[in-house]
């Protein structure tokens, strides 16, 4: 009774771990010739292993990432030039983020970017890194609600604080003055302090063209150059070619790849 008591007490202290394994403990026989500081030091480790994946879980539900199963360990090259597995490993075990660098993943449609920058997204986050994606396209109207709302300065605030920002399909379709503006907001509170990951097709040579301004564009870009490493992509598209799909091994239909 006394056990259950405690048990019981421990989950109503969201110390769920400790209370499975003080559990756990009871029902194995071998356990109790443990002395007191061995059970305790085993009990306080699972419950530390446990917040550590409530954690993980949840930065990854914050993420919001395009393709939320997509990992590293999975990621196929066959027919992919411009990057493979020893390239993308070392990227994820550098110190990329701590920098705050800027990734380029450039290439045609169908290659796999958004696949491979949600990938590396997705790692980010098991290592208890926070993490956001967004499309560049539906920028404008987002910030528009968000001003609408006279939210945008604490949305640009946490932003701020968000280790990882996928940028992608950085390029596409014509951009106005008022996100322009915001934009480089957002890339001047992350220069050389947080990481950005950033997908395109249009080649960075153009990028001044397409942002417009020749001095807010000459500041976007110049902070996102600082610390920069790009990969060009290139190869069969992954939606049209035998290939198709950069997809995890146990679902590969599902999870094609998208520039």
């Amino acid at each position: 009774m006394l056990n259950n008591a405690t048990i019981a007490q421990l989950r109503s202290l969201k110390l769920q771990g400790f209370a499975d394994a003080l559990q756990q403990q009871h029902e194995q026989a071998d356990c109790l010739g443990l002395s007191f500081d061995e059970r305790l030091a085993l009990l306080v480790e699972r419950e530390v292993h446990a917040r550590g994946d409530r954690k993980r879980t949840r930065l990854l539900q914050r993420a919001q990432l395009k393709y939320m199963t997509a990992t590293l360990e999975d990621a196929s090259f066959e027919g992919i030039r411009g990057i493979d597995r020893s390239a993308l490993m070392g990227l994820a075990l550098s110190t990329w983020i701590e920098r705050g660098e800027t990734i380029c993943f450039a290439g045609a449609t169908g290659l796999g970017k958004t696949w491979l920058a949600c990938a590396l997204a997705q790692y980010a986050c098991r290592q208890g890194h926070s993490a956001l994606y967004l499309r560049v396209p539906r920028l404008a109207e987002e910030l528009r609600i968000l001003h609408g709302a006279g939210s945008f300065r604490r949305w640009l605030q946490q932003l701020a604080k968000v280790d990882v920002l996928v940028l992608d399909d950085w390029g596409t379709g014509a951009i106005d003055a008022a996100t322009r503006a915001d934009l480089l907001e957002i890339v001047d509170d992350r220069s050389a302090q947080r990481a950005t990951i950033i997908t395109h097709q249009l080649p960075i040579e153009h990028w001044h063209a397409w942002l417009g301004d020749p001095t807010v564009a000459d500041a976007i870009l110049d902070r996102l150059m600082q610390h920069c490493r790009r990969f060009t992509l290139d190869g069969e598209s992954r939606r049209t070619g035998r290939n198709a799909g950069m997809a995890n091994k146990s679902n590969k239909t599902t999870q094609e790849a998208n520039s």
